[in-house]
């Protein structure tokens, strides 16, 4: 699962950089900030998932409260970076949809 996160990251970073190229310093942090707005979340979920394996304790319920906090999380962060900063929405929108769809490229990989 840790893997699936550094292709996360990898890919925000990739998508950044065009952002950054494209549109100055404003797109790449908003780049940024769209991805890592689901990235963080999902770290914290994967890791509190790790933990509930290893401890024994890992349920459908643990799964899908992770879940729930990982989604609450992610519209939280979007909502508090659009109020202190200000984000070029294509930008961050792309970012979090890479971010997103980072997933489905990790099937690609041997984990």
């Amino acid at each position: 699962m840790l893997k699936t996160i550094g292709l996360q990251l990898g890919v925000l970073l990739v998508v950044a950089a065009v952002a950054g190229g494209w549109g100055g310093a404003q797109s790449a942090i908003s780049a940024l900030i769209g991805g890592a707005s689901y990235l963080i979340p999902n770290l914290l979920f994967v890791l509190r998932l790790k933990i509930a394996a290893a401890s024994g304790r890992a349920s459908a319920a643990t799964f899908f409260v992770g879940e729930f906090f990982k989604v609450a999380a992610t519209i939280g962060i979007l909502i508090v970076a659009q109020k202190f900063y200000d984000v070029h929405w294509l930008a961050l929108l792309v970012g979090l949809f890479a971010a997103l769809k980072a997933n489905l490229f990790a099937f690609l990989l041997k984990t």
